[in-house]
């Protein structure tokens, strides 16, 4: 799918929310600047979260509880490696009854669940284009 400028990013994220349901766990895969932040942001908007969504690059992991279900919200760029986030409960988070969204997904993809929905995000052919593929 094209996505033609933010607009049509953060509509896709909000409607894209509104099928999540407890225990649902979203990847989010791309290089930098390709939009996963944005798309971040708009999935917590669709899912009613009121505030504002921030990149948890240095703290790996924020919550969100103002929404229609509880939104973790983890970036594990900087996680060097799988123990690091067993021991910070990432698994409990997998089991909370929330959404989990997971910028840079692909760095731990061995630890995510078999029902992951991946949403990989690459450049258009113009510079305001996103493609999203949904695996």
């Amino acid at each position: 799918m094209i996505l033609k400028g933010q607009k049509e990013t953060e509509n896709f994220g909000m409607n894209f929310a509104k099928d999540l349901r407890p225990g649902s766990v979203i990847a989010l895969i791309g290089p930098l600047g390709a939009g996963k932040t944005t798309l971040a942001k708009s999935i917590a908007k669709g899912l009613g979260v009121t505030e504002t969504l921030t990149s948890p690059t240095f703290t790996i992991v924020q919550e969100y509880e103002s929404g229609r279900l509880p939104l973790y919200h983890f970036d594990v760029y900087r996680v060097s490696d799988e123990e690091e986030l067993f021991e910070m409960g990432f698994e409990e988070y997998l089991h909370k009854g929330g959404v989990c969204l997971i910028e840079w997904a692909d760095l731990i993809e061995d630890m995510l669940p078999p029902d992951t929905v991946t949403l990989k995000l690459s450049y258009g052919e113009n510079d305001d284009e996103r493609v999203i593929d949904i695996c």
